[in-house]
């Protein structure tokens, strides 16, 4: 009995750290107008870690691709605001994109 009760703990323990790494990595995106007609998007993660090397596109109302690119070295992605509706798409891989509406854009 004792064996089982000592087994059902380390589990429940072993299950609350990995659901607390897998929920630390949480994905960030958030974009400006710079009002000189470029947007600027600085992008991490929950956890402090750097988005620098993710991927961003910038796609129109079709999803058609408009601009494509990378968040540099400071974890930013600068780009010339498009004419018509617009969406910015940060994509650091399955389970960590945003989508960040360009109506949501503002100065």
């Amino acid at each position: 009995m004792k064996k089982v009760l000592a087994c059902s703990f380390v589990v429940l323990l072993v299950t609350f750290f990995l659901t607390a790494i897998a929920s630390a990595h949480t994905p960030l995106c958030s974009c400006y107008d710079n009002g000189d007609g470029t947007i600027t998007c600085e992008g991490g993660f929950s956890d402090g870690s750097s988005a620098a090397g993710v991927n961003m596109t910038v796609q129109d109302k079709s999803n058609k691709v408009l601009t494509k690119g990378k968040m540099n070295e400071d974890s930013e992605f600068n780009f010339k605001k498009p004419d018509g509706p617009y969406k910015v798409i940060f994509d650091a891989g399955p389970g960590h994109v945003v989508e960040v509406n360009g109506e949501d854009i503002t100065e």
